[in-house]
């Protein structure tokens, strides 16, 4: 399935969630992937050489992004280009875009497509499954229209906003399913809030009278998934807190607006649609095979 790359580079923002919603406004690092823009940019490289096809493709996470540097890389057959603080390799023909600050991921800038991302999504979807249904806590409206999987923390700054609005996202008709990622560690005092608030009878007030800074107390010693929870968290590439995941393993960002988040999950879902064939077209299709 074809996607933007703003869209798959929305998880940039889970590095800055320890910030907290303060200083930035909301969904300003969701919607700007790229923001940081050099005072030295290198000189314009000549038109048709590999380092101008290496401008090219940086720009498409952002046209106003001015390298410091373009040069050989020491991959043959890649250009290194140094911009907004991270080092990413082009290749010669500026087709492919390989950013190693985004946890390894190779991206086709054709095709707008994010392949390290196609082939982890499958292994995130079948981790998850894993998780028992029991488990998550969940909210949501009468009939969601989606689901989204959100490892979440009970003392991360844009984990709070996003339950803060809980309701907005609910009523976009999207169903949040939080799994536990206490990111400061097993055994701290956050993994022990995380607990506690699995342990709770009633599991929806306990997030969120934690995430409000209000007392959970419940037993922080019953069998519980914590753990296991905050271990497939990291096996699924989790790097900060809130990951939002759709049903197919892929990662949408870290903190989404509710109405952003809603309009993304209607575009995915349009690009499959468009992508699968009709059940006419199939039809069609077998007949022609068979005759």
């Amino acid at each position: 399935m074809k996607r933007t790359l703003l869209a798959v580079l929305g998880a940039v923002s889970l590095s800055a969630c320890a910030q907290g919603p303060e200083g930035a406004s909301a969904g300003t690092e969701a919607s700007a992937p790229v923001v940081a823009t050099t005072t030295r940019p290198a000189p314009a490289p000549a038109a048709g050489t590999a380092d101008a096809r290496a401008l090219e493709a940086v720009r498409t996470l952002n046209a106003n992004l001015n390298p410091e540097h373009i040069g050989q890389a020491p991959l043959p057959g890649f250009r290194e280009v140094i911009v907004a603080g991270q080092v990413v390799y082009v290749s010669d023909d500026g087709r492919y875009m390989f950013l190693p600050g985004q946890g390894g991921a190779l991206y086709d800038t054709v095709a707008e497509e994010n392949l390290s991302e196609a082939a982890f999504s499958t292994l995130r979807r079948d981790l998850l499954k894993t998780i028992p249904e029991d488990e998550r806590i969940v909210f949501a409206p009468a009939n969601p229209k989606y689901h989204v999987t959100v490892f979440t923390d009970v003392e991360c700054g844009y984990c709070r906003k996003m339950h803060n609005e809980i309701a907005d996202y609910n009523a976009q008709g999207i169903a949040i399913e939080y799994l536990a990622f206490p990111r400061m560690g097993i055994g701290s005092e956050d993994y022990n809030k995380m607990v506690a608030v699995w342990c709770s009878a009633d599991r929806k007030k306990a997030l969120t009278d934690a995430k409000n800074d209000r007392a959970v107390n419940a037993a922080t010693d019953c069998k519980n998934t914590v753990t296991m929870q905050y271990s497939i968290g990291q096996r699924v590439g989790l790097t900060g807190t809130p990951m939002i995941l759709t049903e197919d393993g892929t990662q949408v960002g870290g903190y989404v607006p509710p109405a952003a988040l809603r309009e993304l999950l209607d575009k995915r879902a349009a690009e499959a649609g468009a992508d699968a064939p009709s059940a006419t077209s199939a039809a069609a299709a077998e007949s022609a095979t068979a005759g």
